[in-house]
């Protein structure tokens, strides 16, 4: 588990580069906001965090549970579930807005266009929405209004 990487990953690092190419400039993983955002836009009053569908509970293909220590990892991935949505509450009692791109939005069989991608978040950071969820096809690709 060493080599986890907890920053710097290759999905989060394409989320970086399109978004530094289209104008936005931002901070890297504060740790005085809730969750250590991945990248924090303070223009825009905006927070994104590039999750991995393993390590966060997504449901969809990229996930799948272990067999050994089941236990263990329903634990782990349930509390790292639960805090997730208690950072996300806490930044949003912030006044932040939050965006969520899944790992398998840019990996796998269902992935989307890295542009397609980038211009969900870029349209989400003009706009007015407080929430933005970028997720793999065949499952609601949505720019969420809360």
């Amino acid at each position: 588990m060493a080599a986890i990487r907890g920053a710097d990953t290759k999905p989060e690092l394409v989320i970086r580069r399109g978004l530094h190419a289209r104008g936005f400039r931002y901070r890297l993983h504060n740790r005085k906001l809730p969750g250590r955002p991945d990248l924090i836009l303070p223009r825009y009053r905006a927070v994104i965090f590039v999750n991995g569908c393993f390590w966060h509970g997504h449901d969809c293909p990229l996930f799948k549970w272990p067999k050994t220590r089941e236990e263990f990892w329903r634990d782990k991935i349930g509390g790292n579930v639960e805090r997730d949505q208690k950072n996300q509450a806490e930044l949003k009692a912030a006044g932040w807005r939050v965006g969520i791109v899944w790992e398998c939005a840019l990996k796998g069989k269902r992935r989307l266009e890295s542009v397609t991608v980038l211009d969900l978040l870029c349209e989400w950071l003009k706009g007015n929405a407080e929430q933005c969820l970028v997720e793999g096809r065949d499952q609601e690709t949505t720019d969420t209004l809360a």
